[in-house]
């Protein structure tokens, strides 16, 4: 099985058409990293990382999305760089009974067991699914937005009927906001899967939001720069990314849809499917490539977003208030996934280097297709 490491050989093994297909989209660069281990640092470096040669010559590969800028630096002997770790190995029984404000306020006891009475309400009502319930941002981050509270709180504990019933219940969300605010037309559906993955209460649920005017930043960017590809290439941005991702081994098939796992990563295990619309198929796509990383990749808190063209069309009354039509032409629905690392870990996964420069990731992407594979992924 090929690694990371081994990522210009297969690009170099391509032929021509594909290979200039590929590089023009990436980036690839790799380094050796060397130091020097002192006498009296080598037991531990060995117990740690397995040998001093491994920490003595490392080698890093850095890979640069040309289009959009996404970047990762790979190097897996990170992963077992040391860590603090919560002194009971997990989340305290009182974390996840209780939600306390910063200004240390008396708590409210478990507010999403009961979400009628002890959370907020859209000013159009609630909407009801078989398994979750909508409730207000109490904490807004846009005019229109909502927590789409789970019927079962634990994260990891979800089926493909709860997906299919967590996506319905959002759009009859969506067309009531709509509704209510008709200049908010741009969706977008994410889920923090456990505190660590950023939940601000440990009871499981997704947020969804309906912008006016321009889509989301990072959205409008990607949106801005298949364009700018496909004037340049004459080529789908969407379908060349995908095709790249399949030359090197990377592409995956999830129930009825395709995806990858995605070279130039923003967190671990970042898996991308596309989609056609907020339906059923994303929904059982969604389901199996999670379970497939819980269950077979160790992965145990997690981030959801799903990015889609403006879920309502451009109005007159858009037109009035300024807004010009857009063209989202060969833009699919997209999900992405990623690892937020071990609950009982007190450090962030993410840094200074992540949030300015470029991401760094522990795990090898090739490692993470075959386990994606065990559990019936193509």
């Amino acid at each position: 099985m090929p690694t990371i490491v081994d990522l210009p050989e297969l690009i170099a093994a391509l032929p021509a058409e594909r290979r200039a297909r590929f590089e023009r989209i990436f980036r690839v660069d790799r380094v050796a990293g060397e130091c020097r281990v002192p006498d009296a640092m080598r037991p531990w470096v060995e117990a740690q990382f397995g040998s001093v040669a491994a920490v003595e010559r490392q080698t890093v590969v850095r890979v640069t999305n040309r289009v959009t800028f996404d970047g990762a630096l790979f190097n897996p002997l990170r992963r077992w760089r040391p860590v603090t770790l919560y002194e009971d190995g997990r989340e305290t029984q009182d974390a996840i009974r209780k939600t306390q404000n910063v200004n240390r306020q008396p708590p409210i006891e478990a507010p999403f067991a009961d979400p009628v009475h002890l959370t907020t309400e859209d000013v159009f009502g609630r909407v009801r699914g078989e398994h979750c319930i909508t409730a207000s941002n109490v904490a807004r981050w846009e005019g229109q937005c909502a927590v789409l509270i789970f019927d079962e709180p634990d994260p990891l504990a979800f089926t493909r009927a709860h997906l299919r019933d967590y996506f319905r219940t959002s759009l009859a969300w969506a067309r009531r906001a709509h509704q209510h605010d008709p200049q908010a037309r741009y969706f977008v559906w994410i889920w923090n899967g456990g505190l660590k993955g950023g939940a601000s209460v440990p009871h499981a649920h997704a947020q969804m939001g309906l912008g006016r005017g321009m889509h989301y930043a990072k959205v409008e960017l990607l949106r801005r720069a298949a364009l700018a590809y496909r004037a340049q290439y004459d080529a789908n941005y969407f379908d060349d990314l995908l095709a790249a991702h399949d030359d090197v081994g990377l592409g995956l098939r999830a129930g009825r849809l395709r995806g990858f796992v995605y070279l130039a990563a923003n967190r671990p295990k970042d898996t991308w499917i596309y989609g056609r619309a907020l339906d059923d198929d994303l929904a059982d796509a969604l389901h199996d490539a999670l379970r497939a990383l819980i269950e077979r990749a160790d992965m145990r808190a997690f981030d959801v977003a799903v990015l889609m063209p403006p879920l309502f069309p451009l109005t007159a009354a858009h037109s009035l208030q300024g807004e010009g039509v857009e063209d989202w032409s060969g833009f699919p629905v997209i999900v992405r996934i990623g690892d937020r690392g071990a609950p009982e870990m007190r450090s962030s996964d993410i840094g200074a280097i992540d949030l300015y420069a470029h991401n760094t990731i522990s795990m090898d992407p090739f490692e993470v297709k075959p386990l994606l594979m065990e559990s019936g992924l193509s």
